[in-house]
C-alpha cells in the first residue's frame, strides 16, 4: 500500500491540489447555503467520487440552491427537472420530431435532446412521478447514455445525477423502487437547521444583498480529480472489511448478526460494497491522504447503506430503522487488527 513517503510525488502534488480545490468549493458554497455542513461534505464526496446523490428532506431546506451552486461553483451546465405525475419520459430524455426541409420539401425525424444532456442533473421531488418516468433516469445514471428509437446518444461528462424527494409519508408520492435506489452512491438525510442558522438564513435572503458562488474549478478539472480518486490504493484488509460490512447486512449470509436476520428483509448489494470503498478513497483523497483507512470506509458507512438496508414489518413495528441497523452493523463488523 502506497504511504506518504512512497506515493509518486506528482500524485501527492495533485492532491494537495484537489484539497485546495475542495476547500475553495466549500467557501464559494458557503455563501449562499448556511449550515448542513455533513450533507454539503457528502454531496461534494460524491461529486468527486462520480457518484449520484439522493436527498430526502421536507420542501423548503434548500436542497435545490444547495445543487444549483455546486454546478456555479464548479462551471457546470445544469438543469432542473421537477417532477410531477404527468410528467413523461421523453420529457426527460428527449424525444424525435419531425422536421420538413423548406427548400426540398424533404421530412426527416430530428433528436430533440431533453434536459438530462447536461452536467448536472436536479431531479427535484423524483417520488412525485410515476415508476416508468423515474426508470427513465436507469440508463442514464449507469451507463452515462441515453437511449431513443434505437439509436444511443452520450451524455455529457461529469454527469451526475441529484434527486431529491419529500418523506413518502406526504400525500401524493411514489416510493423509488428498489433497483432505482441502488444507483444512487449516496442517500443523505436534511433536516431543519438550528435557530440561531435560521436567523441567519432569515437575515440574509430577506436583505438586498446577495452573494453569489464564483467559478473555482473547471469540469476538466473535475474528471482529471475523479481519475486521481480511483488511482489512490487500498490495502486488502480495508477492502475486506468495506465487503463484510454489506454482506453481513444480508439476512442469507451465514455469517449476518441476529438483528439482520431479525429486522432485515434485502440487505446490501454488491454496489454497496463497491461505494463503501470508492466513498472511502474519495473521503482519503479530499483530506490529501493518498491511502484508505477503516475510518474512511466508516465515514460513508450511513449514506451508502441506509438506502440499501431494508427492514421488514417486525423492525417498523418496534421502531428500529435502517440508521439503527447500521450502527449496530458497525458495532457488529469489526475492522481488522492492524489498525489500517
Amino acid at each position: 500500500m502506497a504511504t506518504e513517503a512512497t506515493a509518486p510525488a506528482a500524485q501527492v502534488g495533485l492532491l494537495a491540489k484537489l484539497c485546495e480545490g475542495r476547500e475553495r468549493i466549500l467557501r464559494e458554497v458557503r455563501k449562499v447555503i448556511i449550515g448542513q455542513d455533513a450533507v454539503v461534505n457528502d454531496v461534494v464526496t460524491s461529486f468527486f467520487a462520480g457518484g449520484h446523490c439522493l436527498i430526502t428532506g421536507v420542501p423548503g431546506l434548500a436542497k435545490t440552491l444547495l445543487i444549483s451552486s455546486l454546478g456555479r461553483a464548479m462551471d457546470l451546465t445544469f438543469r432542473r427537472v421537477q417532477f410531477t405525475p404527468d410528467l413523461m419520459p421523453a420529457d426527460i430524455t428527449g424525444t424525435e420530431v419531425l422536421e420538413e426541409d423548406r427548400a426540398t420539401g424533404s421530412r426527416k425525424l430530428v433528436f430533440r435532446p431533453g434536459p438530462i444532456f447536461t452536467n448536472i442533473l436536479l431531479a427535484d421531488e423524483i417520488n412525485r412521478t410515476p415508476p416508468k418516468t423515474q426508470a427513465a433516469l436507469l440508463e442514464a445514471m449507469q451507463e452515462h447514455q441515453v437511449t431513443v428509437s434505437g439509436t444511443t446518444y452520450a451524455l455529457k461528462e461529469p454527469f451526475f445525477v441529484l434527486a431529491t424527494q419529500n418523506p413518502i409519508e406526504q400525500e401524493g408520492t411514489y416510493p423509488l423502487p428498489e433497483i432505482q435506489q441502488d444507483r444512487f452512491m449516496f442517500s443523505l438525510l436534511i433536516d431543519y437547521l438550528p435557530k440561531d442558522q435560521e436567523v441567519e438564513v432569515i437575515d440574509a435572503t430577506t436583505s438586498t444583498a446577495g452573494a453569489q458562488p464564483e467559478v473555482c474549478m473547471t469540469g476538466g478539472e473535475l474528471l482529471e480529480y475523479q481519475g486521481l480518486v480511483r488511482r489512490i490504493p487500498v490495502a486488502e484488509p480495508v477492502i475486506s472489511y468495506a465487503v463484510s460490512l454489506a454482506a453481513r447486512s444480508r439476512p442469507t449470509e451465514a455469517g449476518a448478526p441476529a438483528f439482520i436476520k431479525d429486522y432485515v428483509s434485502w440487505g446490501a448489494s454488491i454496489r454497496a460494497s463497491h461505494y463503501l470503498v470508492l466513498g472511502a478513497k474519495a473521503r482519503a483523497a479530499l483530506a490529501g491522504r493518498p491511502h484508505v483507512s477503516v475510518q474512511d470506509v466508516q465515514s460513508v458507512a450511513y449514506p451508502v447503506l441506509r438506502h440499501r438496508i431494508i427492514t421488514n414489518f417486525r423492525a417498523e413495528s418496534e421502531g428500529i430503522s435502517s440508521e439503527e441497523i447500521i450502527k449496530r452493523l458497525l458495532d457488529a463488523v469489526k475492522p481488522p487488527r492492524s489498525g489500517l
